[in-house]
């Protein structure tokens, strides 16, 4: 629910389209906001190096009992008292899907936060388009792209949503497979029941996934007092509070128990969760996406929920 001083109703397709239209609007802005982003934390980019099956060397690493004799390195471990492992890099380009919840509620900008839900959260969906594409992934958009590898692929990718007038409200993702990653930016605030109905069976099929919620920090915080009027952007359903301030205790502990529930579940997955506040830098969200995306990707693959 938001404050409103108007009157509120009920979400029609004209609505929806007009979104559509001023979503693809935003766009070429957007993704010179999210290669300035990038320009911000590439010094430290060179890629998702991982350890598997390819031809450069990554690192040494101590030998685990069990693991084939083939692989050890007998110059190096005569060193020392030490067995050492030579490790490779993985080469295999997999593909990481990208997605931004184009929902009514994403339009939402209190007064003390410098962008839209929306706007925040294309631009991470871009700025980690640009630097997936540097880097040599697959990228894709559910519904929009197929899987597809270049270094324009941001540019490419923002074109292509740029043609997009009514996005749809839910990814679809049928088409994505096993050991594929997916990046879903959204505020998720849907009860998270309905967030692990749909995201959950990516689990299940071996997706890992990367969740990434953009909050306005009055979501948050709930700093209203006195009579306020509270509507539903996407029902159009209303909420006349006398004081305000009387319920923000409630709402702030709910809010927070939803974030916290979904937080616990991602782990219990091997999927991470990450929190941008829109009054906050963007490439904070984008530095720890990209920690989490480092992790061996066989881990927390194939968890079921």
């Amino acid at each position: 629910m938001a404050p409103v001083g108007g009157a509120a109703a009920p979400v029609t397709t004209t609505d929806a389209l007009a979104r559509g239209r001023l979503r693809a609007s935003l766009v070429p802005d957007l993704l010179v906001e999210a290669r300035r982003v990038v320009n911000t934390v590439i010094a430290g980019w060179h890629g998702r190096r991982r350890r598997g099956i390819g031809e450069n060397f990554w690192q040494f690493r101590p030998y685990v009992d069990g693991e084939s004799h083939a692989r050890i390195d007998w110059r190096r471990s005569a060193r020392d008292d030490h067995i050492y492992i030579r490790d490779r890099e993985w080469e295999a380009a997999h593909t990481v899907w990208l997605w931004a919840d184009p929902s009514p509620s994403m339009l939402y900008q209190s007064a003390g936060a410098s962008v839209s839900k929306q706007s925040r959260a294309l631009v991470l969906a871009l700025a980690l388009a640009e630097l997936l594409s540097r880097s040599g992934e697959r990228i894709a958009w559910p519904g929009v792209t197929d899987p597809f590898a270049a270094r324009d692929g941001a540019e490419r990718l923002a074109a292509r949503l740029a043609h997009i007038q009514s996005p749809s409200a839910r990814p679809e993702m049928a088409h994505i497979r096993r050991f594929s990653d997916i990046v879903v930016v959204s505020d998720f605030l849907d009860p998270a029941e309905e967030t692990q109905a749909w995201l959950g069976p990516l689990a299940q099929r071996g997706v890992r996934a990367h969740l990434v919620e953009v909050a306005d920090p009055a979501e948050e915080t709930f700093p209203y007092a006195g009579r306020t009027e509270f509507h539903d952007p996407e029902t159009g359903e209303r909420l006349t509070a006398g004081r305000a301030e009387t319920l923000g205790a409630d709402y702030r502990r709910l809010y927070l128990a939803r974030r916290t529930e979904l937080d616990m579940w991602c782990k219990r997955l091997g999927w991470s969760y990450t929190v941008n506040h829109t009054d906050r830098l963007a490439s904070e969200a984008l530095v720890k996406v990209h920690m989490a995306m480092t992790v061996d990707p066989g881990l927390g693959h194939g968890v079921h929920s």
